[in-house]
């Protein structure tokens, strides 16, 4: 086969894989060698300076021996397949990035005949590009889960990041739908890259010139929707990958019905797009605001909310918390106001150390004032003409496309009960009049 009908078939069938995250490491050439790794980012992000980096995604192969229900490339699918060999894939790697295409490659694989195999090739890939070509752009690969410590280790060697893909949320869901993997399998490699990560830095402020070994740390990938799994299961174990093994990210991938089976959705399913937007802000609160997986969902709510952000969802849960006074409180209490971001947080601390917030000054500072205005006072004061009524507090919470959809929901469904934040006869209605008109 042709290198270049295999690389259609392989970018293809690497559409899957989340991948589109800052690099983390800043690294140039050295003397006689070729390309650099911007901390900034790659994968068709955008760099601090405005620059849209991208790099090549593709597959070592296609060819897997496992037969996982959700994935294209199980084996038991008819697909086209195919495979490159360690040098077709590094030279087209460098000739992509010498004609400016490209700034750096995210390779991963199907599991060929065994998983030491596969990362044998990966790895030779990489000892290509790093060893004979002098190579210092940024490489991000996929661990194979089973392979033997010593192939991870020199793996980490070499690419800037690793993953290990965690694919489904639960034990279980990996039982039914992806027999050949376990959370054992997942989760040992993870342990030990965390740990390798951990000795390496030491190492690095020993001796100087000691390799380091995945300098822009470790991620994975989760599926949404594939299972029953509930949001609050998917946060709990992001929150806890986090925790236990230093992830720089979770990734998050709606699931796209690839195929006919009576365990999965139907192939008329749509992807659940909104639910995993969802799922990245709430990921986001963890690890930029402070908050816990149990404040944003608990047993007996384990759904975002469609129509609103968590972190106003929280608010609306949390009126006896507010209003808070900006001139007076925490950062990290402004951070969990709606409407007010890591950014704008940092100026009001700097600001008011010299001046007396008003409204008009935050609006200058970055505050989306349309939402914070009913959970913030200025030196005790609320906001002017402060029109408090229970659909402009809705309304103000939720995005245009938000208020299209529900408005929808109230029409199309009109013969069942629309639930309401606001309902007439609800004890929430009662807290938002206290807490607005400054009673709790």
């Amino acid at each position: 086969m042709d290198v270049f009908d295999k690389l259609k078939i392989l970018t293809d069938a690497a559409k899957y894989d989340a991948a589109c995250t800052s690099s983390g490491v800043d690294r140039k050439a050295s003397a006689g060698g070729i390309g650099n790794s911007s901390v900034y980012g790659i994968c068709h992000s955008f760099a601090g300076d405005g620059r849209c980096i991208s790099l090549l995604k593709v597959l070592f192969s296609n060819a897997c021996m496992y037969d996982c229900k959700y994935c294209i490339n199980r084996t038991s699918n008819d697909t086209p397949r195919a495979s490159f060999t360690p040098r077709e894939l590094a030279d087209l790697t460098i000739n992509f990035y010498r004609r400016n295409y490209i700034e750096g490659l995210f390779l991963s694989s199907g599991v060929i005949k065994n998983p030491d195999y596969t990362s044998e090739q990966i790895i030779e890939v990489l000892r290509i590009l790093r060893e004979e070509y002098k190579f210092s752009g940024y490489i991000h690969a996929k661990a194979i889960p089973g392979a033997d410590d010593r192939l991870i280790n020199r793996l980490g060697t070499l690419c800037d990041r690793m993953s290990v893909n965690i694919e489904l949320p639960s034990q279980q869901s990996l039982k039914l739908l992806a027999p050949d993997k376990s959370k054992h399998s997942i989760l040992t490699p993870m342990s030990y890259i965390k740990n390798r990560i951990h000795e390496s830095s030491k190492d690095i402020v020993k001796y100087r010139h000691a390799p380091k070994f995945v300098p822009a740390g470790q991620s994975t990938q989760m599926i949404i929707g594939a299972t029953p799994d509930t949001d609050f299961q998917i946060l709990n174990l992001t929150e806890s990958l986090y925790k236990k093994y230093k992830l720089k990210r979770v990734f998050f991938s709606a699931y796209m019905p690839v195929s006919e089976n009576s365990l999965l959705p139907s192939i008329e399913t749509k992807p659940p797009l909104l639910r995993e937007h969802r799922i990245y802000q709430a990921d986001w609160l963890i690890r930029f605001y402070g908050f816990a997986a149990s404040e944003l969902l608990d047993e007996n709510n384990q759904s975002f909310n469609p129509y609103i952000d968590p972190k106003c969802n929280w608010a609306i849960n949390n009126l006896h918390l507010f209003p808070i006074d900006v001139n007076l409180a925490s950062y990290m209490d402004l951070l969990r106001v709606p409407g007010i971001g890591v950014t704008s947080a940092k100026r009001i601390v700097t600001a008011r150390r010299t001046v007396n917030l008003t409204f008009s000054g935050l609006k200058k500072l970055g505050v989306v004032l349309k939402r914070a205005q009913y959970f913030i006072t200025c030196s005790g004061q609320f906001m002017d003409s402060l029109n408090i009524t229970q659909d402009k507090i809705l309304q103000s919470l939720m995005s245009e496309k938000s208020i299209g959809m529900y408005n929808n929901n109230l029409i199309t469904k009109s013969e069942t009960k629309q639930l309401s934040f606001f309902d007439k006869t609800s004890f929430m209605q009662e807290e938002i009049r206290k807490c607005l008109t400054g009673q709790i």
